[in-house]
């Protein structure tokens, strides 16, 4: 199958599909498709699949794009500006950012990834459940901004900003860091807290998170200083969760 990746800072990707090729995507991912094509939505893993992706806030479905004709066409866009590139899977798997998937060819499963630390669920930014993807074939993956690459060897650790964390071998082993004080968050412009990632593995960095752009846009449209931050973050994600029920 042929892909092209296109766009600079606000990238999307365009499948050509020969008859009985077969391109699986988020619901909602699609930006156009040309040729004969039929599409299916998939309920993967039956109601108690849907239901765990339900928990990390994505589709309860997923969706197929089967071409029926040579010299088929279809793209993918996600919905925040930034960069895509393909990772392949031979029988092994990758945790990612619940947003970060945008589409994949091959025998890949999609499936929820619950937090090994109860301090990562709590302070981590994406709540007790990540997304682990896993199988054979070619994965397409979402960051905000850029794409940053870590290699770690083996006990070699890195220490990054929860928001920032796109993706990461499944023998990275992580969990939450204090790096500082209620006053360092507040004035330093910091959080209280940041992911610890020890190695062996690959760990990909996106230097523009969503929630990052969002606070410095809702600051922007209130008039006030942008992204809020540290404990007063905290305190303002549980008042939001309060009031969306």
């Amino acid at each position: 199958m042929k892909f092209q990746i296109i766009g600079d800072d606000m990238q999307a990707i365009v499948m050509n599909l020969e008859k009985g090729e077969r391109v699986t995507a988020e619901s909602g991912a699609m930006m156009y498709m040309k040729g004969d094509i039929t599409i299916d939505a998939e309920l993967r893993g039956g109601i108690l699949g849907g239901l765990k992706r339900a928990l990390v806030k994505e589709s309860l479905f997923m969706v197929n794009y089967d071409a029926k004709s040579d010299n088929a066409e279809v793209a993918f866009a996600p919905s925040y500006p930034g960069h895509i590139r393909k990772f392949s899977l031979n029988g092994n798997s990758m945790i990612c950012q619940k947003n970060a998937y945008v589409c994949s060819v091959g025998n890949i499963e999609t499936d929820i990834e619950f937090t090994k630390k109860l301090g990562f669920g709590f302070f981590g930014g994406e709540g007790f459940i990540l997304q682990k993807i896993k199988g054979e074939g070619e994965v397409f993956i979402h960051a905000g901004g850029n794409f940053v690459e870590k290699e770690l060897v083996e006990d070699e650790y890195i220490d990054v900003d929860t928001g920032c964390i796109v993706a990461m071998d499944d023998t990275v082993d992580y969990d939450i860091k204090s790096i500082g004080n209620i006053k360092t968050s507040l004035f330093a412009g910091e959080g209280l807290f940041v992911a610890h990632l020890k190695g062996p593995g690959k760990v990909l960095i996106q230097t523009l998170p969503f929630s990052r752009m969002a606070g410095k846009i809702l600051g922007a449209v209130q008039g006030g200083r942008g992204e809020v931050r540290g404990a007063a973050g905290i305190g303002g994600s549980i008042i939001k969760s309060i009031i969306s029920g």
